[in-house]
This record gives structure tokens, C-alpha cells and sequence, in this order.
């Protein structure tokens, strides 16, 4: 393996279109709920559910505070609901509400309208290395009653710690949980109810692409993003290609073909690469400047004959693209097709920020321009 490292500018910052943060990373952690209300119908919410020791608090450490995952086992049991506001990039811009094991839902001071109706999504996480039929008894009570309140909500199931189960234990599991969950939900007539379930553990990315396709349910851009990926590789030459949060290591696009967990896995390590590397031969000798910014690029050649190439989006996103090593031969080609999708890409921004009725008059930009890039020649 060889590494082509391309990051020659990494003092200070930059400035960014529209809504694009200023700071690099998530912000304060753990603050309580009830002094941060104030701002809860600011950002789409995502609620983390499910008994005792399950693993909630540590998923969210390992994803969005980058906590390792041999420290979560000395992370004490959450006593009290937390809000942790995640605003590292404009696209995985919520808050995530962590929820201690014992909430009651039939007592009268939990407001079940207050916590449910500006929700987007709702993960309940059931640990599959022990008996979960409490567990499902949890999740039918949780689910039925923020349905009433909210049935517009994403209802998402991580089936969690699946790490020390054989594969023919995990899928065996995942269905006997899908099955009771949904039988429940028939006899209470909430066929309507939609649960997602997922397989994951903190020790491989299995969590990092689940919250993937969580996050990705509640971007209202993921259609336009996954057109601009599919013309940027169909006119590249490139096989796969997915567009990172780069703090979290979440993808928040990537193209229609299917995703090969190999090669989402080299993709979050080359992140790991670029941003480490930066960190020791990026910043100045005081510590000051950017690990991170518009210059951001590197290319990884493995003994394949494949080659990772990554380039900086915004100042919170990249592109990471998986391709033989002849299509990199046409760099020149890429580099302008990464161009104009770069462009494209900041007018999804751009648009997301005009009032309603000026929406309409410049959703058509994005195409009309981004087409001028195939073949090799500009229109």
C-alpha cells in the first residue's frame, strides 16, 4: 500500500456557503434536558431508548465523541435524560436524547407530547447477548404510545452487542425479534408501525452504518445527493463512492449501487488516515490551524490495483471514492467532474436556505450545470 498525501494548505479556516458551521466538532455533551429546551425545536431529534445496560450511552460516545470502545466500559449508568446537541456538520445537524433505562411511561409527569412531537427518529436499543423479552415489552409500550403522539417518527431498532454471537445466532435473533415485535403491533392494531432493525456492535462500523441510515432518513436532500453521485461515477469511472460527516465517520449519501461493508470499513479508515497525519504534520508548531480544510485531499493505492481517493467537499464533509487504478489514469477528467459536483453540492445548501417560494425557481441550477461534465468535454 502507498500513500499520496496532498494537504498543502492547513492554516486557519475558511469561510463556507450558507449554513455551514464554523466550528469543528459536536459541541458540549451532556447537558440536561431541562435547562436546554429552549432550543429543542431548533433541530431534528433523535431519542435513544431502551433498558439498562443495553449500551445507549456508549453508542453515542463511540460515534459522535469518539470515545473508544474499551473506555465505554467504565461509563456509569445514565440516571437522567440527556440532550447532547450534534452540530458538526450542516447536514448531521441534530440533537440526541439519551434516556435512562427506568423512565416510566405511565407516569403522569412524563410528557409524552413534549418528547415525541418533535421527533424525527426513534432508536431503541436491545442488548442481544441477554434475555430480551422485557426488552420487547419496552419496546411495544415505547413505540405504541409515540406513535399516537407522533406517527410521522422513524422507528429504529438496534439489536446491540451482537459482536460475541456466531453469524447463524445473529440472524436467527434479528428474526425472532422482527418477528415478536411485529406480532405485537398486529394484535394492537398498529400494523401501520414501521420498525427498521439492524445488527450492531461498537467494536466494528456495523454501528457507524446503521446511524447512517437513521440520519439519512431525516435529510430531505438524500434524493438530489444520491442523483449527484450516481452522475459523478457513472461520468468517472469510479465504482463506489460515498459522501462522509467527517467527525462522525457517517456517511450521509452514497450512490445507488449496493454498499459493501469492506469497503465502507476502507473508507472510514482512510478518514482515520488523512485527519491523523494531518494532525501531526498539518498544524503549526503552536498547535494552531486546521486539520481539516479546503485542501484537504489524499490518495491511498493498494496492491490490488485499487486506488481510495478523498476530497474535501465543505469544510465538514468529503467524498471518498473506491476505483481501479486504470480509470485513475483519466485524474485530469475526475478532478474536473469533482469540480462541478463540488459546486453542485453547495448549491443543495444554498437552495435549502431560500424562502419556500424561491425554491422552486432554482431546484433545476443543480442539473442544468452538473450536466456540463461527461466524456471528458465541458458543454
Amino acid at each position: 500500500m502507498s500513500i499520496q498525501y496532498e494537504d498543502p494548505t492547513l492554516a486557519g479556516s475558511y469561510d463556507a456557503v450558507g449554513s455551514f458551521p464554523k466550528s469543528f466538532g459536536y459541541g458540549a455533551e451532556e447537558q440536561d434536558l431541562e435547562d436546554n429546551c429552549s432550543t429543542s425545536a431548533d433541530k431534528p431529534r433523535i431519542l435513544l431508548m431502551g433498558l439498562r445496560r443495553s449500551g445507549k450511552s456508549s453508542i453515542q460516545k463511540v460515534v459522535f465523541h469518539k470515545m473508544s470502545p474499551n473506555e465505554t466500559l467504565f461509563l456509569e449508568s445514565t440516571n437522567k435524560i440527556y440532550k447532547d446537541d450534534i452540530s458538526g456538520s450542516s447536514f448531521v445537524n441534530f440533537q440526541i436524547w439519551d434516556f435512562p433505562g427506568q423512565v416510566d411511561f405511565l407516569d403522569p409527569t412524563f410528557d409524552s407530547e413534549m418528547i415525541f412531537k418533535g421527533t424525527g427518529a426513534l432508536i431503541f436499543v436491545i442488548d442481544a447477548q441477554d434475555d430480551y423479552v422485557e426488552a420487547l415489552e419496552r419496546l411495544h409500550l415505547t413505540v405504541s404510545r409515540a406513535y399516537k403522539v407522533n406517527p410521522d417518527i422513524n422507528f429504529e431498532v438496534f439489536i446491540h452487542k451482537v459482536d460475541g454471537l456466531s453469524d447463524d445466532h445473529k440472524i436467527e435473533t434479528q428474526r425472532d425479534i422482527h418477528q415478536r415485535a411485529n406480532d405485537e403491533l398486529a394484535d394492537a392494531n398498529l400494523e401501520k408501525l414501521h420498525l427498521s432493525l439492524y445488527l450492531t456492535s461498537i467494536y466494528d462500523h456495523s454501528i457507524f452504518e446503521a446511524f447512517s441510515k437513521v440520519v439519512q432518513k431525516l435529510l430531505p436532500q438524500l434524493p438530489t445527493l444520491e442523483n449527484l453521485l450516481n452522475i459523478f461515477i457513472s461520468h468517472s469511472g469510479i465504482e463506489k463512492a460515498f459522501l462522509f460527516d467527517v467527525v462522525s465517520k457517517i456517511y450521509i449519501a452514497t450512490d445507488s449501487s449496493p454498499v459493501d461493508m469492506q469497503s465502507y470499513e476502507l473508507c472510514c479508515d482512510m478518514i482515520d488516515v488523512v485527519i491523523d497525519v494531518s494532525c501531526i504534520y498539518g498544524l503549526m508548531q503552536d498547535g494552531s490551524g486546521c486539520a481539516y480544510d479546503k485542501e484537504s485531499s489524499a490518495i491511498i493505492r493498494l496492491n490490488n490495483s485499487t486506488v481510495l481517493y478523498l476530497k474535501e467537499v465543505t469544510k465538514f464533509l468529503a467524498l471518498v471514492c473506491i476505483l481501479r487504478e486504470e480509470s485513475f489514469e483519466r485524474k485530469g477528467l475526475i478532478e474536473y467532474n469533482f469540480h462541478c459536483f463540488r459546486k453542485a453540492i453547495h448549491e443543495v445548501f444554498e437552495v435549502g436556505n431560500l424562502p419556500q417560494e424561491a425554491r422552486s425557481s432554482s431546484n433545476n441550477l443543480t442539473g442544468l450545470k452538473y450536466a456540463g461534465a461527461h466524456n471528458g468535454s465541458a458543454v
